[in-house]
């Protein structure tokens, strides 16, 4: 029942019944996801891949998410911190995956694998506009979703994956050309000795050379009578006894005569893309380069090396002083939000609960 729950949660939401709580909830609440606020929850990138993180168990609102921004515009909230903290997790950990490929690779060969930068030898401008245009889009597909309009928005998620598509192309082919300069730098392995022409075998032994002719003599006996299956059992029998008798003269090459820089040379063509970790190979056609760019893991990793960096620039701006009468009046409002006071008494207590605040905050003001 669990697992089903999940399900209709990645595919219909959290909020898919109706909740009636969804009216008076507010982008501070506890069971709202801060990561979608900011504007990306890595529970939404990674499905049905092997970095997968299940559905996010808090809730993901359009309405609550502009909210928010209206909020942060005026600089009295910013949760840009801990996606930051979130992304540079996830970063570390695929940088590790890729240096501890790379050493496991480097014990066996120093030059079997390299970290392709694929994020320069893939950069070009119309890659660039390809990705403007997607971010346009994606940004025009949530104003649909929010204000209801379901068709406006399949339609422009279609257009989203066909510049997608289009882009994974362009990528390919870029990268294509990289890996063909990079072929032509790896050392062809040595091809194997050529073995001496050997003269023809000799016929096989008396004893198997018997064995064939009473076969051959069988099958046409069995042909005249008219029994084609039994006929073609023979047949086969006599063939089969010819290949064993071949067999047994053929001459065996010696594995000792190769070298292990000889296997290693064939190995030489693993690359790890510096962007997801995974590999690829330089033998790999335009086609399965293409699948990768397109995949969900190389486009999350993507996403978040990008949200990674605009986070970064927008931290080194200033930031808009807050007026301690305002962090103040954000407090005593989510406060009182969170006590709801239901009659007189209740309302009482909170109009001194709120005395108290107000007190207690000049009194300690000097300290801060």
């Amino acid at each position: 029942m669990d697992a089903m729950r999940k399900q209709l949660d990645v595919l219909m939401g959290a909020n898919r019944n109706g909740d009636v709580r969804e009216v008076n909830r507010k982008y501070f609440d506890r069971d709202v996801c801060r990561l979608f606020l900011a504007g990306l929850c890595p529970h939404d990138l990674f499905q049905l891949t092997k970095m997968d993180l299940g559905p996010c168990p808090k809730v993901h609102s359009l309405q609550l998410r502009k909210d928010y921004e209206e909020v942060k515009a005026k600089g009295s909230e910013n949760f840009d911190r801990e996606l930051e903290d979130m992304i540079d997790r996830l970063i570390v950990e695929c940088e590790r995956k890729i240096q501890r490929a790379l050493k496991r690779l480097a014990d066996e060969d120093a030059k079997a694998a390299i970290a392709i930068s694929v994020s320069e030898v893939t950069q070009s401008e119309e890659v660039a506009q390809l990705s403007k245009e997607i971010k346009e889009k994606m940004k025009e597909a949530d104003i649909f979703d929010f204000e209801g309009k379901t068709d406006d928005k399949i339609k422009t998620m279609e257009l989203v994956e066909e510049l997608r598509s289009k882009r994974a192309d362009l990528q390919a082919t870029l990268l294509l050309d990289a890996f063909n300069k990079d072929r032509a730098a790896i050392p062809q392995p040595i091809p194997p000795p050529q073995m001496a022409t050997l003269p023809a075998p000799p016929p096989p032994d008396a004893r198997t050379q018997e064995l064939i002719n009473e076969k051959l003599s069988k099958a046409e006996a069995l042909g005249e009578q008219g029994m084609v299956e039994e006929a073609q059992k023979a047949l086969e029998e006599a063939e089969a006894l010819k290949k064993l008798a071949a067999a047994r003269q053929e001459p065996v090459a010696d594995p000792s005569k190769y070298s292990v820089a000889d296997v290693r040379i064939t190995d030489q063509k693993l690359r790890l893309c510096d962007i997801c970790g995974a590999f690829l190979s330089v033998y790999d056609n335009d086609r399965r380069l293409a699948d990768h760019f397109g995949g969900k893991l190389h486009l999350g990793y993507m996403l978040i090396r990008e949200k990674l960096k605009e986070l970064q620039v927008h931290s080194c701006m200033p930031r808009v002083q807050i007026r301690w009468w305002e962090r103040l009046n954000k407090v005593v409002f989510q406060i009182l939000y969170t006590l709801k006071p239901i009659n007189l008494h209740d309302s009482v207590n909170t109009c001194i609960l709120f005395f108290k605040i107000v007190c207690g905050y000049f009194i300690f003001l000097p300290f801060f």
